[in-house]
């Protein structure tokens, strides 16, 4: 499975990735940062990535 990579040199710190999957995704610092790369069987990372307004969001 990919996992989600934030790019915070694009990132807004918007927050609906985190809204999306909070066991994924935490702001810090104004930006998302990825905190549980194995948890996204428990919610929709790839719903997050695309909800982000900027595309921070990619998967490697």
């Amino acid at each position: 499975m990919a996992t989600p990579v934030v790019d915070h040199d694009v990132c807004i710190g918007c927050g609906s990735c985190v809204e999306t999957c909070p066991e994924v995704f935490e702001l810090r610092d104004d930006k998302a940062w990825v905190i549980g790369h194995d948890k996204c069987n428990t919610c929709d990372c790839e719903e997050a990535a695309n909800l982000c307004p900027v595309e921070a969001i990619k998967f490697e």
